[in-house]
């Protein structure tokens, strides 16, 4: 069964630590943390305080996605914030090796991310230090985006991959336009991880969303 990882990009701000915690008594399975810098992305979100305040409102894994430049800089901070897993994007790490070394020697678990345009096979060389691949399939920024459909087929090109390697312990995480229409071709492609923002925060019941999402994966594609 895939995981479901609402992301408090689309939360009410003003009711944080209670959305967070509707969202583990609705079955959330992990809480997702955007960080965008207005500069790798053209939005600007949150920093370690608020992972801090996150970690103070569940026991879920806090899944800590950086839309950053030079997240090398930030890493101690955001995981002794409470960052269980610690997502980088391959885009802006020069020396990606070295930042997995480090997120993993801090105690979180190591991800890296690609945007839309960036082939999975640039990851290649790093899938035997990382722990999860979180694949964009909008370009980051943004919350409320629509879902680009072209990029399920590297969804499945990564599965392949990590099957073929033994490695199905690596989790493939999808972020961007998940909803109830959109996750069964996410996780028939081969994730295991689903990102969704909108789909659970922004209308109705955060516990109705999160189980319409979990139904949905009974559909078949």
């Amino acid at each position: 069964m895939a995981l479901i990882a609402p992301s408090i990009l689309s939360a009410d701000f003003t009711r944080l630590g209670e959305q967070i915690a509707e969202a583990e008594a609705g079955g959330a399975d992990w809480i997702h943390v955007d960080v965008m810098d207005g500069h790798f992305v053209p939005n600007i979100t949150v920093g370690p305080m608020i992972v801090e305040a996150a970690r103070r409102a569940t026991q879920l894994p806090l899944d800590v996605h950086l839309m950053i430049e030079n997240p090398d800089r930030c890493l101690d901070d955001f995981v002794g914030a409470g960052a269980t897993c610690l997502t980088v994007h391959q885009e802006t790490c020069p020396h990606l090796h070295r930042t997995i070394q480090r997120i993993r020697e801090l105690g979180a678990c190591p991800g890296v991310s690609v945007n839309p345009a960036t082939p999975v096979e640039t990851l290649d060389d790093i899938l035997p230090f990382i722990d999860l691949v979180l694949v964009m399939t909008v370009n980051p920024g943004f919350g409320g985006q629509k879902f680009i459909r072209e990029c399920l087929p590297k969804v499945a090109r990564l599965s392949q991959k990590l099957e073929a390697m033994g490695r199905q312990d690596i989790e493939i995480e999808v972020d961007g336009g998940i909803d109830s229409s959109t996750a069964p071709a996410v996780v028939a492609a081969g994730a295991n991880v689903l990102v969704a923002g909108s789909a659970v925060f922004s209308k109705g019941s955060i516990r109705d969303n999160i189980q319409a999402l979990r139904r949905s994966l009974a559909v078949e594609v």
